[in-house]
């Protein structure tokens, strides 16, 4: 159960549909069942669960599913679906997971992926999210602040383990072109502030001023127009905006820089981009979010540098871009380090999961006890 709309770039659904993928090429049948805008987009082992709408999450703008409709439609696709186990993912988010998670009975799972600081509508819809934990057999946190999430929040536990990363897709992967000069990435949604493109912006203008031929290559959705508006001629003539692309011309776009950058300002429990870009062999510079540190386990397998400090980036990316050894070196840790989070490892640990949440349950069925919303009230009244 993927809870983002397919058709929007993000890590939980990549993860999602790594995991399907390499499940698949291990002999496993996998459905999933997610939010998206234009139906032909799906891959055929993926389910249309509806329209998705525009809701503020976690300090972004994420596109989710509720409603009526996507209640039948969750409801169908468990009745029909005769499953061993339902892995739900991102059950706090406010779509088709809490509606499997109320819809179903059987061996059910969950993955955390987000970390979320305490807030007026995790507290708000504190009974509404027990209700549907309680439904789950087993909590899998992709990171330590995630599991902090379900421990702090809701009083759960979880399983750490990590997102994966299919190697096999970008180490090999030829570059996509050939840049006049040294060349830095940026791989995310441009307009979104967490993002920190802004901050890169800013330290791009003293490396050209450093290293004039100098390129800035831009992955992601987003209005170039808008997002360069306040950066000067001179060093927009060194940015590149591919936009989004597709998941090969992604790993050719990271294979073919000399740095890739994470100038994010927080929000992150964990950073799978970074391991992409590690696999394709790019060396990786990224702001010293307690995240990104793990990845880059204590700044072994890349760079870090003070979170929104410009000046600390620029310097830094000048140094690496400076030194080709330094940065063969890098490429040598970070592909070493991709490796230990290879999605023929991670699926493994995630198949024991499942494994013991099956023994002594039969398949997943449809759960056609009392509506939700007379548990939910039920519960508040206890509570008052």
């Amino acid at each position: 159960m993927c809870p983002y709309s397919w058709d929007a770039p993000g890590g939980v659904q990549a993860h999602v549909r790594d995991q399907a993928e390499t499940l698949i090429a291990a002999g496993h049948d996998v459905s999933v069942l997610t939010p998206v805008e234009d139906p032909s987009h799906l891959p055929p082992y993926a389910v249309d669960g509806g329209r998705p709408r525009a809701v503020p999450y976690n300090g972004s703008v994420a596109r989710l599913t509720m409603g009526v409709k996507a209640t039948a439609r969750v409801r169908r696709w468990i009745r029909e679906g005769e499953f061993d186990v339902l892995h739900v993912h991102e059950p706090l988010a406010p779509s088709l997971g809490v509606l499997a998670c109320w819809a179903a009975r059987g061996p059910i799972v969950a993955t955390v992926h987000s970390s979320l600081e305490r807030s007026r509508a995790l507290t708000t819809g504190y009974y509404v999210a027990q209700t549907a934990l309680e439904k789950i057999n087993a909590i899998i946190a992709v990171s330590e602040y995630a599991r902090r999430t379900i421990v702090d929040h809701l009083g759960a536990d979880a399983v750490l383990i990590p997102n994966g990363v299919r190697v096999d897709h970008f180490r090999g992967a030829i570059p996509l072109q050939e840049w006049p000069g040294p060349s830095v990435c940026f791989l995310g949604r441009m307009d979104e502030p967490r993002k920190g493109l802004p901050i890169l912006l800013t330290a791009f203008v003293d490396v050209r001023q450093r290293i004039p031929d100098a390129t800035l290559v831009l992955l992601g959705p987003g209005d170039p127009d808008q997002v360069l508006a306040g950066v000067p001629a001179s060093v927009r003539e060194g940015i590149v905006c591919l936009g989004r692309v597709s998941e090969e011309d992604k790993a050719r776009a990271l294979a073919g820089v000399d740095v890739y950058v994470a100038p994010n300002t927080g929000g992150e429990s964990f950073g799978i981009v970074l391991l992409e870009a590690m696999a394709a062999g790019a060396p990786v510079l990224a702001s010293d979010l307690e995240a990104f540190d793990r990845v880059l386990d204590g700044g072994q397998a890349g760079r870090l540098f003070p979170v929104g400090d410009a000046g600390a980036l620029a310097d830094a990316l000048v140094e690496m871009l400076d030194d080709p050894d330094e940065l063969e070196r890098l490429r040598e840790v970070g592909a070493r380090r991709a490796d230990l989070f290879d999605w023929s490892r991670v699926a493994r640990d995630i198949l024991n999961v499942y494994a013991s949440v099956m023994a002594g349950q039969g398949p997943v069925t449809e759960d056609l006890r009392g509506q939700i919303v007379g548990r939910w009230a039920g519960r508040r009244r206890e509570t008052t």
